[in-house]
C-alpha cells in the first residue's frame, strides 16, 4: 500500500488538502480519520490467533507536506517517432519524458518512418509501447497513405485499431480529399486530428468542411487569435468541434525558434488565454517533438516539450489568476474524455493515476532532459512548479525526490 499524507488534491471539480491511501492500484480510501482507523483495524486483525490474516499492513507512507496531488496527464499530441527515427527518441526514452513531465497516457502522431497508415504498425506499436508498462499509449492512423495527401487509407480496417487519424506535420490540400475523409469520419465513428498549415485559412475551409458533411474534426495546436475566433464562431453555431492549444504559444509570443505553427503575436497569445478562461479550449497538448541538433540545426520545427508542459502551463494560469482545477481539465479530465479513457477525478475507486507537484521556484535546464530531445527555446528560464513524484496504477514511475 502507498499512503501519501497531506495531500493539497486538486482535479477539475475539487481543490481541497487530505490524505491518500492507494491499494492494488487503485485509491483505497480519502480522508485522514479513514486511512487511520483502517489501518488501526487491519493491524489489530492481524494480531488475533484466530483469523486467518497473521501480517501487518505493509505500507509505504510518504508526507507530502502539502504539495499538489493531481490526476496524472493526459497527452494528444506526441511525437513518438517510432518505428523508424529512433536518433530522434527511443520507446524508453519516450516514456521516461512522458512519466518525469508528469504524463501516463499518450496519443502519438503518424508521420514515423515507415508512416502509420495501416492496422498492423498501429496494432505493432501500441504492444511494443504498452509492454514496457510506463505510460499507455494510444495510437494516430495516418489519413493518407504515406501521409502523401492524395490516396486515403483503408478507414475501416484501421478503426479497428484506433479511433485517431491525422497526416499530422501536413496539410490535406485536396478539398476533395478532406471532404471524403470527413465524410468517412462520421460513417465510421471517428476522429480526424488536423494540422492546418497556413493555419487560418486553413481552418476555415475545414470547418467549411464540417457543415457541410457533419464530420468529426480536433483541431491541433492553434495558434493564431483569427484561428480561434474562427473556431469559437463554430462552436456557437453548434458545430461539434474541438481544439487544443501547445503549452509553448500560450506561454511566449514573438520568439525566433522554429516551431509548426509559428510562436505568434503577443496578442495572439493573449487570445488564446482569454479563449482558455472562456471555455472554448478543450485540451492542452505538448505536441512534443524531440529532434537531433542537426535536426535544428537544419531548420527542423519543434520543441521537445513534455517535460516542461506543466511548469509553462501552471505559470501562465498562476499570472493569470486562472484555476489550477481548469487546467486540471484541460492536462486530463477533457483529453482522457476524447481518448474514451476512464475518469480523470481522485475519488475512491479510481485507478491511481497521480501526479506530485512542488510548487517552488526552478530553473529549466534541458541538458537533464530524458527525452533524447533537447530541443527547446525556454533553457534556463524560471519557473515557479516542477513535477515531484508520477505514480500509475499505484507505482511511483518518477521520483525526483527518491523518497
Amino acid at each position: 500500500m502507498l499512503y501519501l499524507k497531506n495531500c493539497h488534491i486538486i482535479d477539475e471539480v475539487s481543490d481541497y488538502i487530505d490524505d491518500i491511501l492507494i491499494d492494488s492500484g487503485k485509491i483505497k480510501l480519502i480522508g485522514k480519520a479513514k486511512i487511520t482507523n483502517y489501518i488501526t483495524e487491519k493491524n489489530q486483525e492481524a494480531l488475533l490467533p484466530d483469523l486467518h490474516v497473521q501480517t501487518k499492513l505493509d505500507i509505504l507512507e510518504l508526507d507530502l507536506c502539502n504539495r499538489l496531488v493531481m490526476p496524472a496527464f493526459v497527452d494528444l499530441h506526441f511525437h513518438m517517432r517510432n518505428p523508424g527515427q529512433e536518433h530522434k527518441e527511443t520507446l524508453i526514452s519516450a516514456n521516461k519524458a512522458a512519466i518525469k513531465g508528469g504524463y501516463t497516457d499518450l496519443l502519438a502522431m503518424a508521420n514515423t518512418n515507415p508512416v502509420i497508415d495501416n492496422k498492423n504498425l498501429i496494432t505493432e506499436i501500441i504492444e511494443k509501447n504498452n509492454s514496457l508498462g510506463m505510460t499507455r499509449l494510444l495510437q494516430v492512423s495516418a489519413v493518407t497513405k504515406g501521409l502523401n495527401g492524395k490516396a486515403l487509407v483503408d478507414f475501416e480496417e484501421n478503426r479497428k485499431a484506433t479511433r485517431f487519424f491525422s497526416d499530422d506535420g501536413k496539410n490535406i490540400d485536396d478539398e476533395r480529399i478532406m471532404r471524403e475523409a470527413l465524410l468517412a469520419s462520421k460513417q465510421h465513428d471517428f476522429i480526424i486530428l488536423d494540422h492546418s498549415e497556413e493555419e487560418t485559412e486553413m481552418v476555415i475551409r475545414n470547418l467549411d468542411l464540417v457543415r457541410q458533411t457533419g464530420g468529426n474534426l480536433h483541431f491541433c495546436h492553434i495558434s493564431k487569435k483569427a484561428s480561434m475566433e474562427a473556431i469559437i464562431k463554430a462552436k456557437e453555431e453548434g458545430l461539434k468541434v474541438t481544439v487544443e492549444v501547445a503549452p509553448h504559444h500560450i506561454y511566449a509570443s514573438n520568439v525566433s525558434y522554429r516551431v509548426n505553427p509559428p510562436f505568434a503575436s503577443e496578442e495572439d497569445r493573449l487570445f488564446l488565454i482569454e479563449s482558455i478562461k472562456n471555455g472554448y479550449v478543450d485540451a492542452i497538448a505538448t505536441d512534443h517533438a524531440p529532434h537531433t541538433p542537426e535536426d535544428k540545426a537544419n531548420n527542423a520545427p519543434g520543441i521537445s516539450g513534455i517535460e516542461t508542459s506543466f511548469s509553462l502551463c501552471h505559470k501562465v494560469f498562476t499570472d493569470n489568476e486562472i484555476s489550477l482545477k481548469l487546467l486540471s481539465k484541460l492536462l486530463s479530465g477533457s483529453p482522457a474524455k476524447f481518448l474514451g479513457l476512464s475518469a480523470t477525478v481522485i475519488r475512491v475507486g479510481m485507478q491511481a493515476n497521480l501526479v506530485v507537484i512542488e510548487e517552488k521556484k526552478s530553473q529549466i535546464d534541458s541538458s537533464l532532459f530524458e527525452s533524447k530531445g533537447k530541443n527547446t527555446p525556454f533553457d534556463k528560464e524560471m519557473v515557479y512548479a516542477v513535477i515531484d513524484k508520477t505514480i500509475r496504477k499505484g507505482d511511483i514511475l518518477y521520483d525526483n525526490g527518491q523518497n
